[in-house]
């Protein structure tokens, strides 16, 4: 007969790693509705949408850029930003003084449907954090404190 197994938590609704799961589960589900129209995953979304913030500061971003801006693996950066170029949303091209790394921006295509994109995905966002109310800066507010302190683990 095999051994009972114990639980910190009481309850799964008592585990906070549980419940995140089960909401970026429900709201990434919310997001797929939005993108797919699009022709956009909501990783491609969010490496476009860190590209479009990077372009604020630089005009040579590169894919390192990019995978520092949303926390992500450089491999997988590299793959999806290949997808992004067959769709013709973003552009690589020789980077100004590094030989090694190419220089990404987006296309008017790429520009055209990121914006497209941001209004769905924001206007998903209101409605799928609704209930927060005037709660929602101090959600967010501790959810940037979870990541800043997570990252480099």
């Amino acid at each position: 007969m095999p051994k009972k197994i114990e639980f910190h938590f009481k309850s799964p609704l008592d585990s906070p790693g549980y419940l995140l799961g089960q909401l970026t589960m429900l709201w990434q589900r919310k997001l797929k509705r939005v993108l797919d129209p699009l022709d956009l995953t909501h990783t491609q979304f969010a490496l476009l949408c860190a590209l479009a913030w990077l372009s604020r500061e630089s005009d040579d971003i590169t894919q390192v850029d990019i995978a520092n801006q949303g926390n992500a693996d450089r491999m997988m950066v590299s793959k999806v930003l290949r997808t992004l170029e067959e769709k013709k949303f973003i552009i690589r091209k020789a980077h100004q003084t590094d030989t090694r790394a190419k220089s990404i921006s987006l296309t008017e295509t790429g520009e055209i449907v990121l914006q497209k994109a941001i209004i769905c995905v924001e206007t998903a966002d209101l409605a799928f954090f609704s209930m927060l109310d005037k709660d929602l800066p101090n959600f967010n507010s501790n959810m940037a404190s979870l990541i800043e302190m997570n990252k480099n683990d």
